[in-house]
């Protein structure tokens, strides 16, 4: 069985460092973290806007600094509130989620909802990137492909992806669930619990830092390559 899903729906849950207005004084003095991967993640709206360009849908994307409130981290989590907004008053937490959290979310969950109408299969492809050392922890690949193994649509549709990467990048290093695993708590997993595995697949793109803040040119470069890449996959699997 091919897994592609005719429809495609992309996402950037974490494509900017912007503080609200209303939240700077939050932020002042923490210029530091708004740059870091701990503000944002580097180069995945650039990448988004190509593939969302080359491939013909749209892209839910969201610039609003994950140290406000990340996206990609269900409610209940401990960390979807950061340690300068946690301690915000309720009313202005709730706020947040009613300005900044449910909007991103909900669009996607209505594309993927019109998707399946519409074509009946889904694969929504969540692009995120990851800073290259972490708590002296390395991490030596260029990409990773997060999905749930447990899933065969997801296993087959991420086999497919590296191939088709490797095929036209076979220097890059690329990884299966790392370096987090696709089961951990993020937006694909909750959608997971929303629909059915034959006509959801969930699977988030992990690119290393190192290249988004490398030179421009070999960046651009990878943009292209990735963005042909599933394109290709696209193709070999457009006849479901």
């Amino acid at each position: 069985m091919s897994a592609l899903a005719p429809a495609l729906v992309l996402s950037c849950e974490h494509a900017g460092n912007r503080v609200p207005r209303p939240y700077a004084e939050l932020f002042r003095g923490r210029d530091s973290w708004l740059r870091s991967h701990r503000g944002w993640d580097p180069g995945t709206l650039e990448l988004g806007r190509r593939l969302a360009e080359k491939l013909g849908v749209p892209l839910h994307w969201n610039d609003v600094t994950r140290l406000l409130i990340d996206n990609n981290r269900s409610l209940d989590q401990p960390d979807t509130f950061s340690e300068l907004s946690r301690a915000l008053p309720e009313d202005r937490r709730r706020e947040i989620i009613q300005r900044y959290y449910t909007p991103h979310r909900s669009a996607i969950e209505t594309s993927v909802e019109q998707g399946i109408e519409l074509h009946g299969r889904v694969l929504h492809l969540g692009i995120h990137s990851f800073t290259p050392s972490l708590n002296g922890q390395e991490r030596p690949f260029d990409a990773g492909w997060l999905y749930d193994p447990a899933r065969p649509l997801e296993h087959e549709a991420v086999s497919g992806l590296i191939r088709a990467l490797e095929a036209r990048r076979p220097d890059l290093v690329q990884r299966r669930n790392e370096p987090y695993l696709g089961t951990d708590d993020g937006l694909t997993t909750t959608l997971r619990t929303r629909f059915p595995a034959d006509r959801y697949l969930g699977i988030e793109l992990e690119i290393n830092q190192l290249h988004p803040l490398g030179p421009p040119e070999r960046w651009r470069g990878l943009i292209e390559d990735i963005c042909r890449a599933v394109e290709d996959f696209q193709h070999q699997n457009s006849g479901i």
